[in-house]
């Protein structure tokens, strides 16, 4: 596994000369480390689907001190994969990102909340500690409780918002009384570590109208100028939604070569195979292409976060159509 790609087997096989078949250099920045979460970005590297279109792709996996967005700016990835909120709240606080595809056509967002809190809707946050992740992942539910009017500032009427890392340790030590969980990845670390689904309350943030799009593909405004550029981020969306699709009807097998390439040896077969299966539930239907009226209603919930909007006015230039039409019209 892990294959070093030198040349298309098509061009080799008719002798074409190497500059016939060199390959595009591309870099892809992760928003998170290595998981099933991204299982379509290395079946893609792994069954050589990028070498196919021509590509020699680099997978860069995140981490708690990565921040994608400042990778992208800083010129360490030519794409990377974000949330939607997060993109746009950076958009306008100045980083000339754009969304160039959306393999993600569902939210998985939730909140796990202990169901012996006296938690049984939204409103009943009031007096309650929850716990988030940052880096931008945090904006979805301060925008949700600016919708509700619940303020952040602690109190009987409002939130204490805590900062924790990526796991659900505060939850099972009671230090929350709810925390945002992923349907494919930590709800399912709650129920590992023997809590029953009857013990806990959870919130699909789709169920309640907040739900935003997550992981779409970014690159800088700057490069789409380039119409070399814009081609290679074709071939390289059109190789990785080939392999999105693979991973889909391959769950098993997704998730063994997503472990060949996860070199920390944290991830479980388990986990990563039920993390492919729910993964699989948010990709169905996508070809890569953003659905615009998905994202007007993304656009449309986080300018009405209340007191507290993640963006002050609709973004102009903040997607593009320019690649999937060359990848698939």
């Amino acid at each position: 596994m892990k294959k070093t790609v030198f040349g298309s087997v098509a061009a080799l096989g008719l002798g074409f000369a190497p500059a016939a078949w060199a390959l595009d250099d591309v870099t892809l920045q992760l928003k998170w480390v290595t998981q099933a979460q991204f299982a379509g970005y290395y079946v893609a590297l792994e069954n050589g689907f990028y070498e196919e279109e021509g590509l020699n792709v680099t997978i860069r996996a995140g981490g708690p001190d990565i921040a994608p967005v400042q990778v992208l700016v800083g010129g360490g990835a030519d794409v990377m994969v974000d949330w939607l909120p997060s993109a746009l709240a950076a958009r306008e606080q100045g980083a000339p990102i754009v969304n160039i595809a959306q393999p993600f056509a569902r939210s998985g967002l939730m909140l796990t909340c202990w169901g012996d809190v006296g938690i049984s809707t939204p409103e009943d946050f009031r007096g309650k500690r929850i716990g988030t992740w940052y880096f931008g992942n945090e904006i979805p539910l301060l925008n949700w409780l600016s919708q509700l009017d619940i303020p952040t500032t602690g109190g009987d009427d409002g939130v204490e918002v805590l900062r924790i890392g990526f796991n659900v340790d505060p939850l099972l030590q009671r230090q929350a009384d709810c925390v945002t969980t992923m349907s494919y990845n930590e709800y399912w670390q709650v129920i590992d570590a023997g809590i029953t689904p009857d013990q806990i309350v959870v919130f699909n943030y789709t169920d309640y109208g907040v739900a935003t799009l997550e992981d779409g593909l970014y690159v800088l405004e700057s490069n789409l100028e380039d119409e070399a550029f814009v081609d290679k981020m074709a071939r390289f969306v059109r190789a990785s939604m080939r392999g999105w699709e693979w991973a889909a009807e391959n769950v098993e097998e997704a998730a063994m070569i997503v472990l060949e390439y996860d070199d920390t040896g944290a991830q479980t077969e388990e986990h990563q195979i039920r993390m492919m299966g729910e993964v699989a539930k948010l990709i169905e239907g996508s070809n890569g292409t953003l659905d615009m009226d998905d994202y007007e209603r993304t656009v449309a919930t986080l300018l009405g976060g209340g007191s507290d909007p993640v963006i002050t006015a609709a973004p102009e230039g903040a997607t593009t159509t320019a690649v999937t039409d060359a990848a698939f019209n």
